[in-house]
């Protein structure tokens, strides 16, 4: 099944809010901290971006208003389009003044993550994760672990926001393993060997595996200081970046 994805940067997102649906404006109004409502502003406009692109829907204002990104109990993030529910799946994620939003048609659950490459403390090692997962970045040299113990944070992100859970659920209770991507997709064995050598293409494939049996599949990117990666059920093909509308001021 196809997977979309679309970036957006701080830069991108307007000054003004006439794109947010009323009932986003109002719950724009009561988050009091800048970097919260620049955080908040930066996701809507990356998702309704995304969902219009993907819908093939215009993008001018009052379009964009048009999609609301409401949160369901669990907090995911749901779209609705005209006040009906959309039948597509979504998540969002963002760091660092970036936002990734990734897309599916219903019912297919998707989520999608983006982080900061940096050092971690061994507390962060020791706490989140399984003893495979320690094991395999423990076998990488020392200046690669960085990345790849960011890589399999990111998946577990996203595995838990596809099963619509989040951080309030053990990281340690689905658990990463990189796939080697010069097999063909019905022949995706677990590559532990050498994960440094998976590294070769703009997209490479993982697999997540939780304690209820539940495989994701899904592909993780590294580009500059960020990692990226999506996950969803049923198994994606390569992600395909979106081409947005240049409408928005129309």
């Amino acid at each position: 099944m196809n997977l979309y994805w679309l970036e957006q940067t701080a830069a991108d997102v307007p000054a003004e809010n006439h794109w947010l649906s009323a009932g986003e404006t109002l719950l724009l109004s009561g988050l009091r901290f800048p970097k919260r409502r620049g955080d908040w502003r930066l996701g809507r406009w990356t998702a309704k971006r995304a969902v219009a692109a993907h819908l093939n829907l215009p993008a001018y204002p009052s379009a964009l208003a048009a999609i609301e990104i409401r949160a369901a109990p669990s907090g995911a993030p749901d779209v609705f389009l005209a006040d009906q529910p959309a039948t597509i799946g979504m998540s969002l994620s963002h760091s660092a003044a970036t936002a990734v939003c990734a897309v599916m048609p219903s019912p297919a659950a998707v989520g999608c993550d983006l982080e900061l490459i940096e050092p971690r403390g061994a507390g962060f090692f020791d706490d989140y994760f399984t003893a495979e997962e320690q094991a395999m970045v423990s076998r990488m040299p020392e200046a690669d672990r960085p990345w790849l113990l960011t890589l399999l944070w990111s998946a577990k992100e996203s595995a838990l926001k596809a099963l619509r859970v989040g951080l309030r659920a053990d990281t340690r209770s689905v658990v990463v393993s990189l796939v080697d991507p010069m097999r063909g997709p019905g022949d995706r064995e677990e590559y532990d060997a050498d994960p440094a050598a998976i590294h070769r293409s703009r997209w490479s494939p993982l697999r997540i595996a939780g304690e209820n049996g539940r495989v994701f599949r899904g592909w993780w990117r590294r580009a500059g200081n960020f990692m990226y990666t999506v996950v969803a059920d049923p198994p994606p093909a390569s992600p395909i970046l979106l081409e947005i509308r240049d409408d928005f001021r129309r």
